[in-house]
């Protein structure tokens, strides 16, 4: 049978897809319908046929999946952030673990025998916080409605239209009194929002992080313009906001005119207050400046790092090498078990940010290099004969999305540490990596993912690799 745009169809949903799609047939030719669920009967409308599948809305629900709940938040459809937040939290996690086996089968061509043998449960939140509230950091770009209003909130999923959004329950409660601040000073001082068509306009982002531990804040707006206009009165408006357990720390501006979807210019410059507020994980503090990479979901990071360091299995004496260090957070949590924990970074900032983590919390058997892993690490290797040692015995590797490149991969098959620790933002992409590593001499052992990210269909995922020759030798 032939399909047709905005014709209507009954369907029930059977499957989803990696980016939280539901999946559903129709005598054999199948749809992909986005805010559906695995059970959901649902009429919906047909938006695009293609040869084999094609693709529709929702228009109501008939019967609702057992999963189904009332979502938080009532922009959940429409924002792009919170792709599952309609399906119950435990369904969540098994979405996810059904996610990172599928793609470490399909992509990276292991067994479901092995999978299912090296495969931990999924280290969900619990305690009383709930699943909401995790993010320390929010970029909201600013903008007008299609009535001339000025609006802040997030982009709608896959397009650059912006959904106004007031409080975005993944958020912490104090985003939303700032963003009002920010507006109103914007509407007083005659202040425009960019306009990324015609690169008009002055404020493109506000950026809120806030340290969970000492409960700083920070205020960083991205602005187009080489100079932040009227600073003391913004400045006014922020610090007059009344907080029950926190405070502003740090106001500034970052420089960004060029045109490009690139949020942060390349420095910032502070008007108020400190350049860097603190955080703590576990017991390790962290300075922390608009421009540093440091995990959002504070709460599950301390689970993450301390699943890495039991899977980096330390006794004390190790030579370890942290390669996408960042500012040192895994290092530091690694050097606290470690003989000497070396990180490599490309950013020469994020270095600087890790050497004064270090000092910071008193570890001094760190070493920090800014450049590429696969150049620093065999370099160093090569020019040093005392200790410590010349090969590391423990590589852990935390790249971004797009995974490690394959200099990086071919380095660390050179340097034949025991272990490598992987941890991933990307299922698909480490399913690819490990296939490489396991197609050169390493071993899958233990594969565990951490839920950072609830109500969305990200999630992270350690891994833990062995060097085959040491497995013989044991």
């Amino acid at each position: 049978m032939a399909y047709s745009k905005n014709q209507l169809l009954d369907i029930e949903i059977t499957d989803m897809t990696n980016e939280g799609e539901g999946v559903g047939k129709v005598d054999g030719f199948t749809f992909f319908v986005k805010d559906t669920l695995i059970g959901d009967v649902a009429n919906v409308r047909v938006t695009k046929v293609k040869k084999n599948y094609g693709y529709a809305r929702l228009e109501k629900l008939i019967s609702p999946s057992s999963f189904r709940v009332e979502p938080e938040c009532a922009l959940a459809r429409k924002c792009g952030g919170c792709q599952i937040q309609e399906m119950d939290y435990p369904s969540q996690l098994k979405f996810k673990e059904n996610k990172v086996k599928n793609n470490l089968i399909r992509l990276g061509g292991f067994s479901e025998e092995l999978i299912n043998e090296v495969f931990e449960p999924i280290i969900g939140m619990t305690g009383e916080d709930g699943v909401f509230r995790y993010r320390n950091k929010a970029q909201y770009p600013i903008g007008y409605s299609k009535d001339g209003e000025l609006i802040a909130g997030f982009y709608a999923g896959r397009t650059h239209s912006i959904i106004s959004v007031d409080d975005c329950m993944l958020g912490v409660s104090e985003n939303a009194p700032i963003l009002k601040a920010v507006q109103e000073w914007m509407k007083d001082n005659k202040i425009t929002a960019y306009d990324e068509t015609l690169h008009t306009g002055v404020v493109r982002h506000v950026l809120i992080r806030k340290g969970f531990s000492s409960g700083e804040i920070m205020v960083c707006l991205v602005i187009n313009a080489d100079k932040l206009p009227c600073e003391e009165a913004l400045i006014k408006a922020l610090t007059s906001i009344g907080f029950e357990d926190s405070k502003i720390a740090s106001v500034s501006y970052s420089v960004n005119e060029a045109d490009t979807n690139v949020i942060m210019g390349d420095n910032f410059h502070t008007v108020c207050g400190s350049d860097t507020i603190e955080d703590k994980i576990g017991d390790l503090k962290f300075k922390i400046s608009p421009l540093s990479f440091y995990q959002v979901n504070p709460v599950q990071t301390y689970k993450l790092y301390s699943t890495a360091l039991e899977f980096a299995a330390l006794d004390g004496g190790e030579v370890v090498w942290d390669l996408y260090c960042g500012i040192g957070t895994i290092s530091l949590f690694l050097a606290q078990k470690a003989g000497h924990v070396y990180g490599v970074e490309v950013i020469p900032e994020a270095i600087e940010d890790a050497k004064e983590n270090a000092r910071l919390n008193g570890l001094d058997n760190t070493t920090f290099f800014v450049g590429k892993a696969e150049e620093v690490l065999p370099d160093f290797c090569a020019h040093t004969n005392s200790y410590p040692a010349k090969h590391p015995k423990v590589i852990v590797v935390d790249p971004p999305r797009k995974g490690c490149d394959s200099a990086c991969l071919e380095t660390m098959v050179n340097m034949a540490p025991e272990r490598i620790v992987y941890v991933s933002c990307d299922s698909a992409t480490l399913a690819r990596d490990l296939k490489y590593l396991t197609d050169n001499g390493f071993a899958l052992k233990r594969v565990r993912p951490c839920d950072m990210f609830p109500m969305s269909i990200h999630v992270e995922t350690v891994v833990l690799l062995s060097r085959v020759e040491v497995d013989e030798d044991r």
